[in-house]
């Protein structure tokens, strides 16, 4: 297939290029059409059988999620920004012993805690990432703060530790961590040779991404990582583009399942990268149908503004994404916002914890594939 550099291709990357969104044109009522607002979250992907979860367990997590998605929903209300309510989203959820992120993270197989997590604004594509804490209270505001600070964008271990202690952000003791049911998962896996899925019939990360009034993005992920992990693994979730990723041109991703698959995908900016694409197409495509004048010149120029990608494509880019998961291998899901205010959820398990709320009056909690 030839590609010839055109007028209109030039013209189309312009557009592209000065438009802020999808659907949004540089001009005196921009900032008019940010009015809209949305969050999605997660509180990880996985075997979620119906038969083993009692009503009042469905009832507990469906009330926790619905807690931590109040929480966001209520900044972007407010006007706040897509980075604090993310933030606020996920502390309540690294807070809860349900989840396995923060209090309630798995044990590794040397019988420690040890915490990742991420967060990515999408306006400066500025991110912040942790691996391998093991006494930072809220793993997710320690991503911010190396965010904030701008010299780094991943730390790890013990220098990680030092710095969340310059940054005067709460610490815990492994007591605070630690929960009976996590430390008999990894007896289990111990006494039985038990593979990580026969114990861990999810993954219990969170997350949660969101647009905001002012017309941005932002994503982050937590996650405790997998029951009787060895040797400092590390899976996808603080690794920017693969469980987490914003950018105000597309998307912000957040990702929960297999990390070493989506690792190898790059979850999170393919799906990104595939919506730009996608949305140029579009146009390009439009533009093609423009009819030419005598001397073959477009009779119109189709602008950027006058398109925007809807949920149904969105939908489509995340499941495709998803099905390469699969087809390498693994599994698990993603929660994905965009800049028209679409919340999507796409996931190849028979579950996930989820939410989303929109200023459309969208506000949903579920946790079976069926729902």
């Amino acid at each position: 297939m030839k590609h010839h550099f055109t007028f209109l291709t030039a013209f189309i990357a312009f557009s592209f290029a000065t438009s802020s969104s999808f659907a949004v044109a540089h001009d005196d009522h921009a900032h008019e059409e940010y009015q809209t607002w949305s969050i999605a979250i997660h509180g990880g992907a996985g075997t979620m059988d119906r038969d083993k979860m009692t009503v009042q367990q469905q009832a507990e997590y469906e009330a926790a999620l619905q807690s931590a998605l109040d929480a966001g929903a209520e900044i972007l209300r407010n006007g706040g920004t897509a980075m604090e309510a993310v933030q606020a989203a996920i502390v309540p959820m690294e807070n809860d012993a349900k989840f396995n992120a923060g209090r309630g993270a798995v044990f590794t197989w040397e019988g420690e805690n040890e915490l990742d997590a991420a967060l990515m604004d999408g306006a400066s594509r500025k991110a912040g990432a942790v691996a391998g804490v093991k006494s930072v209270k809220n793993p997710i505001l320690l991503a911010n703060a190396i965010m904030q600070d701008g010299r780094h964008v991943f730390l790890s271990g013990a220098g990680a530790e030092e710095f969340a202690g310059d940054a005067k952000l709460e610490l815990a003791g492994p007591e605070w961590f630690a929960t009976e049911r996590r430390r008999e998962a990894l007896e289990r896996m111990k006494e039985q040779q038990l593979s990580v899925l026969d114990v861990d019939h999810k993954f219990g990360t969170v997350g949660a991404v969101a647009f905001d009034k002012e017309g941005n993005l932002a994503a982050g992920t937590s996650t405790g990582g997998l029951t009787g992990k060895r040797w400092g693994r590390i899976g996808d979730v603080p690794v920017i583009g693969a469980g987490t990723y914003a950018d105000n041109r597309s998307c912000a991703v957040s990702a929960t399942g297999a990390g070493e698959y989506f690792i190898r995908v790059g979850v999170a900016q393919e799906i990104c990268t595939r919506l730009r694409y996608r949305f140029l197409a579009d146009i390009e495509a439009a533009q093609r149908s423009v009819p030419l004048d005598a001397d073959g010149v477009p009779t119109y120029l189709v602008h950027a503004s006058e398109f925007s990608l809807d949920a149904i494509a969105v939908q489509e880019e995340a499941d495709a994404v998803m099905a390469e998961v699969k087809d390498l291998g693994g599994s698990g899901g993603v929660i994905v916002v965009t800049p028209d205010g679409d919340a999507v959820f796409s996931f190849n398990t028979p579950g996930m914890y989820r939410g989303r709320a929109t200023s459309a009056g969208v506000n949903e909690v579920a946790i079976f594939a069926s729902e």
